[in-house]
């Protein structure tokens, strides 16, 4: 298995070696040569679910995309990655019916009580084995609107020659957030808050992963949704949603997936490439509503910093969608010199982009299932509540946005899927908001906004970011 860049670079590489890259040289990001094809094999994958269980599930994935881990050796990293004890039930990712064809998919039960922890963990795990392998060291560069953050710094926290740097905006995560970060005191472990927005953030990652004598002298590494190896392993959870809600090989499935950096539900896109039976991908927006105005017009239109609301579901307050460039490059027939210029240069020229005259802009649609909308805070509150009151269910705001999405776009006869995004108690603020009360506190957690913090503050800059990994680089 060779992956290319999506702006045409002309290396081809292994897993191995983009697992530690990121980006690829050109500023394009890493796919596949071709997607592996899973037709006439979802009764196997289907009982290895059933009797096997979610982590072996994922090594029988992940190997098709991984040939150069011995597959002895990519059996236990899924096996030591996926266990009950540390994501709360044998399922992993359990499948729990809220309503008349709309289910929950819990994925929030791990260390950090978000999604994120189903990819980082496994790639704590991959980092660890890799350089290890190679008697290497790596500085990750990360970018957080909340939960990425948390879920890296746990997932990397005491790992052997991994040290991290991770940028978040500044007083724009939740309290909860904040502290799930800041709290943590590890050598290997350091929080930069940026004067800014998320996407301020993800800029200053971009820029200093394109400084390429920067990165190869102090090997910074991703572990945003940018790094293939985080968004395959979140291609597994769509596999046991569907084995959970379906009794035949053949019956289609919808997933709606709250959605700014557009990682997680381009991992839905590549589960659809590889065959399993997606009727349609809903991309549920908040007020940030670039991806949902893409689906409706076929207009990408990137906000500034100052026109990038701050909402009650923060983690999408997005509004670069970084994996976005993946599903065009697809879209647009893996053009790769197409996707460069939409990518690199209109919208470093002019902010924006529009294929909603171009013939590819209905596929879309029809061909690759995608559909959209958007939830509000009123709508969210709306949602929390009524939810909790008909199904005694409390759901996170980002959650609420999925599944106010998700009623509107059901269709007879498809189950559809809400992917969860992270345990109420993130939000706790709205959630009292909504039900007059704040969320259970998971054990464990007690305290946690009072306990000691270590965190940088800088303005939205690269050279000082730069500056700072220099002086630490080799703590």
């Amino acid at each position: 298995m060779r992956y290319l860049s999506t702006r045409g670079h002309a290396d081809r590489k292994r897993f191995c070696e983009i697992l530690l890259e990121g980006l690829a040289p050109d500023g394009g990001l890493y796919l596949p040569e071709s997607y592996p094809q899973i037709a006439g094999r979802l009764a196997e994958l289907r009982q290895v679910w059933a009797t096997r269980g979610y982590a072996d599930l994922a090594f029988e994935i992940l190997k098709l995309y991984i040939d150069d881990i011995p597959e002895a050796d990519l059996l236990a990293l899924c096996r030591k990655t996926y266990t009950q004890e540390v994501f709360g039930s044998p399922e992993i990712a359990p499948l729990r019916r809220l309503e008349d064809g709309v289910y929950l998919q819990a994925l929030s039960n791990g260390p950090t009580l978000a999604f994120k922890d189903m990819a980082m963990q496994l790639l704590g795990n991959l980092f660890e084995y890799e350089l290890a392998r190679r008697g290497e060291e790596l500085n990750i560069l990360g970018a957080t609107s909340g939960d990425t953050g948390s879920a890296a710094e746990y997932a990397m926290r005491g790992k052997k020659g991994v040290r991290v740097f991770m940028t978040s905006p500044k007083g724009r995560m939740s309290p909860f957030q904040q502290a799930q970060m800041f709290s943590l005191l590890d050598e290997n472990i350091h929080n930069i808050a940026i004067d800014g927005v998320f996407d301020d953030c993800q800029d200053i990652v971009k820029a200093v992963s394109n400084d390429l004598e920067f990165k190869r002298r102090y090997k910074i590494g991703t572990v945003n949704s940018i790094n293939w190896a985080r968004l395959l392993a979140q291609v597994v959870y769509y596999f046991a949603g569907y084995f959970q809600a379906t009794t035949r090989d053949e019956q289609q499935v919808a997933f709606t997936v709250p959605s700014g950096n557009f990682g997680n539900i381009c991992a839905g896109h590549v589960a659809r490439m590889m065959g399993l039976p997606v009727a349609r991908l809903v991309v549920a927006t908040n007020e940030n509503d670039v991806l949902d105005e893409f689906f409706r017009t076929g207009m990408y239109r990137v906000r500034v910093g100052a026109d990038t609301h701050e909402t009650s579901s923060p983690s999408m307050d997005i509004s670069k969608a970084s994996n976005f460039e993946r599903f065009v490059f697809d879209l647009l027939g893996r053009d790769a010199a197409k996707t460069k210029a939409l990518f690199s240069d209109a919208l470093s020229a002019q902010g924006f982009f529009d294929l909603g005259q171009h013939p590819a802009f209905a596929e879309a649609k029809t061909r690759y299932g995608f559909a959209s909308g958007k939830s509000t805070h009123l709508n969210r509150l709306a949602t929390i509540r009524d939810t909790h009151q008909r199904f005694g269910e409390v759901i996170d705001t980002h959650t609420a946005d999925g599944v106010k999405v998700a009623r509107e776009q059901l269709q007879p006869g498809v189950p559809m899927l809400v992917l969860e995004t992270a345990l109420p108690i993130k939000f706790a603020a709205t959630i009292e908001e909504a039900l007059g009360q704040p969320p259970a506190r998971p054990p464990g957690f007690e305290g946690l906004e009072a306990k000691p913090r270590k965190v940088r503050v800088m303005p939205a800059d690269v050279a000082q970011v730069k500056a700072y990994i220099t002086e630490h680089a080799a703590d």
